[in-house]
């Protein structure tokens, strides 16, 4: 994951600790969506999302597939290692 330093992360964090609480896959997708759309927007200083160039939606594609497999190797694999002690293996 291309992690970004500290000082930056500054920029988002009011806005990521103010979100409602996310209730439903509906709306995670949802806000997932919009923040996509809002990237590939003005990547092209174009209101329209349509407008954007390939590499935009080239590059929403590779984010979310990245944060994908982040969430799984830091959260999910370990959520699996703690029901394989729980539970067994299969």
């Amino acid at each position: 994951m291309p992690y970004i330093l500290q000082e930056d992360r500054m920029k988002f964090e009011e806005t990521i600790f103010n979100l409602p609480v996310i209730r439903t896959p509906g709306e995670l997708n949802y806000l997932l969506t919009a923040i996509c759309k809002e990237y590939a927007k003005y990547s092209n200083e174009s209101s329209d999302v349509y407008a954007a160039r390939y590499q935009a939606h080239n590059d929403i594609i590779g984010a979310l597939e990245g944060c994908k497999l982040e969430f799984y190797r830091r959260f999910t694999a370990k959520y699996e290692d703690v029901k394989i002690r729980a539970n067994g293996e299969v």
